[in-house]
């Protein structure tokens, strides 16, 4: 999987001149966001979110950079336990792109 670039967050106060106390923490949740495939970072995102209660999609997603759907979306698989799932693959079966070689059909014409 090729590395992701950091994304910069666009915390309010980590964007302020005066240092804080969670400047450290927001780059390290948006470095290990950058090292994770995409559905684990919709639910380290959503586990985020859920400490930060109300208003925790949208402060979650101006840090990392997901949509606050994708986030909801995290909430939701993880509410289910993650039944619907593969814990094989990360995406579901018949997800992706399609097969690069086209499979031919022979045409019966007839004259």
């Amino acid at each position: 999987m090729p590395q992701q670039e950091v994304h910069q967050g666009q915390c309010p106060d980590c964007l302020g001149s005066v240092p804080h106390p969670d400047q450290g923490f927001h780059r390290q949740m948006n470095l290990l966001l950058s090292r994770l495939d995409e559905q684990q970072r919709r639910w380290y995102a959503a586990v985020e979110s859920a400490k930060l209660g109300h208003g925790g999609d949208r402060f979650v997603s101006r840090l990392t950079g997901l949509h606050v759907d994708t986030i909801r979306r995290g909430r939701e698989e993880l509410a289910a336990s993650l039944q619907d799932r593969p814990a094989d693959r990360v995406r579901l079966p018949g997800g992706g792109r399609p097969a690069l070689e086209k499979k031919s059909r022979r045409s019966s014409r007839s004259s």
